[in-house]
């Protein structure tokens, strides 16, 4: 089975705890899943399952051993989705409705383990938990959508991998009808609401790649040089790092500070990052019109 772009995800943007656990397990597992036919779709959902299972484990927070089983069964989730992908890839079966699926189990599984936090939380201190931690997830949605479209502009822009390419409102895709279409047209939106300070840029540089396909290579060259420390640092705002902070907050028996800190801390980040991304992004054009 052959593909014209990697299997892996790309290692010089790829977190640490994914480049050196996650992904490795995913790795090995990738090949078997392929040889017993089995699809990505159903990998996504299989994470998803473990997902749904950390949620129910959290809910007994309270418990040790339930809060290390819900953290292990959140690994579990973290390998099947590192695997999704790469199995998509290393079999051709990459899609739209796979992206669309892979986001939706992304999001059960974290709406899970909020909700099994938050009526154990509800029970001992009160309804009002309830509005900061549905804040929280509100928060959280917007701070991943920025994160994997800082992801997806390198992949695209500065390796110009296909799959990557930046999704557009007036596609097909976009006005399909019915619940997946409405997802995916919020999906976009909340994507481009988070990053909307990089539109513009991207529109030049497509112009300049477009315009001199010979001088295309170093113009990207130069993207992933700008741009992939950057986009390491963005990486305090993946999953991973919120799947450790849940595990030390309950096994503090304090989780509602994990809470607490998804709604200002992370935010507060948020807002440092896309900061310094329009500068960086004001910049690497201004070297580009100088080049050119």
């Amino acid at each position: 089975m052959q593909t014209t772009e990697p299997v892996k995800r790309t290692s010089e943007i790829e977190e640490v705890t994914n480049l050196y656990v996650i992904h490795p397990i995913s790795s090995w597992l990738t090949p078997r899943f392929a040889a017993l036919g089995i699809p990505p779709n159903a990998v996504s959902l299989a994470g998803m399952a473990f997902g749904i299972a950390a949620g129910v484990a959290y809910a007994h927070y309270q418990t040790l051993a339930s809060t290390v089983a819900a953290f292990v069964l959140m690994i579990a989730w973290h390998v099947m989705d590192g695997a999704d992908g790469q199995l998509a890839r290393l079999t051709n079966a990459q899609s739209e409705t796979g992206k669309i699926l892979d986001g939706i189990c992304d999001y059960v599984t974290f709406i899970a383990v909020y909700v099994g936090l938050a009526m154990t939380l509800a029970a001992e201190q009160g309804g009002w938990v309830w509005i900061v931690i549905v804040a929280a997830g509100v928060a959280h949605a917007v701070q991943s959508a920025a994160y994997e479209m800082q992801r997806q502009c390198y992949n695209f822009w500065g390796w110009g991998r296909k799959s990557a390419e930046l999704a557009k409102l007036d596609t097909p895709a976009a006005h399909r009808p019915g619940v997946l279409g409405a997802l995916y047209r919020l999906y976009l939106h909340l994507q481009y609401l988070t990053t909307g300070v990089t539109v513009g840029f991207h529109d030049e540089l497509a112009r300049a790649l477009a315009a001199d396909e010979a001088r295309a290579p170093k113009i990207r060259e130069a993207y992933r040089a700008a741009f992939a420390p950057a986009v390491r640092r963005w990486s305090i705002l993946s999953a991973n790092y919120r799947t450790l902070g849940i595990f030390i907050a309950a096994a503090a028996g304090r989780p509602l500070l994990y809470f607490w800190f998804e709604l200002v801390g992370f935010s507060v980040i948020l807002a440092v990052l896309l900061s310094r991304q329009a500068a960086r992004s004001a910049r690497f054009l201004t070297s580009l019109r100088q080049a050119a």
